[in-house]
């Protein structure tokens, strides 16, 4: 199966091209240049794998939470490429790509939000796939959900901005943190696999990003 992956929900930019359980990956940190970026990235990783769009058998993207603008990026040029060469889509959360990246059963996900807040979640490993024990939810770092039991991980941006509240909190609960995980196409692309074997993809006219905050600053009175 060759599928291509974008991942622009955060300040990292990163493209991945998964051929047959080989991949081929670009990350940059784009700041705000992911719509500059992401096009080039792409046919980067199609060139070097002598690939065409029309090639592929699908593209997934990071559909959320993360940066309003991120996220309509992602979702966007997916939705584009997949329209040109009639492709299906899979939009994965990119909290769950963050705990792909721990080797660990279970994982807490903490994705700094700005303006005080955290996109939170917890999910457990059964099999290969992740099974959500706290759903996903944006709240401030000392209101975060409790977790059940003990032997949990830590990881993403929320635990390196609030290292100090979170670790506070789930004192009792958590055996270590993995610091510096941010959400990356090369783990988009892992876990689309499934889905597109199964058949649980979309057509391009219905992916939406997953928005969770309906605000994107503060007003003046709330600073």
């Amino acid at each position: 199966m060759k599928l291509l992956a974008l991942e622009t929900s955060t300040e990292y930019c990163s493209v991945t091209l998964h051929i047959d359980g080989e991949s081929i990956s670009k990350e940059i940190r784009a700041e705000r240049r992911h719509s500059a970026l992401i096009l080039p990235m792409t046919e980067e990783v199609l060139s070097e794998a002598e690939l065409s769009l029309t090639q592929i058998d699908g593209i997934a993207f990071g559909a959320g939470p993360g940066s309003f603008t991120g996220l309509r990026i992602a979702c966007g040029v997916a939705q584009g490429l997949a329209f040109a060469v009639d492709l299906p889509v899979v939009g994965i959360n990119t909290l769950e790509a963050i705990a792909q990246q721990c080797n660990q059963q279970k994982i807490i996900v903490a994705l700094d939000a700005r303006m005080g807040e955290i996109y939170h979640a917890a999910f457990q490993q059964c099999g290969k796939a992740w099974e959500p024990i706290c759903t996903t939810t944006l709240c401030q770092p000392h209101q975060a959900p409790p977790v059940p039991g003990t032997h949990w991980i830590g990881c993403g941006s929320g635990f390196d901005v609030y290292d100090k509240a979170l670790s506070k909190l789930y004192n009792a609960h958590i055996d270590s943190i993995a610091y510096g995980l941010y959400p990356h196409a090369r783990e988009i692309a892992q876990l689309s696999i499934p889905r597109f074997t199964d058949g649980s993809n979309t057509d391009p006219s219905n992916a939406t990003p997953l928005y969770i905050r309906n605000k994107v600053a503060l007003k003046e009175n709330e600073r």
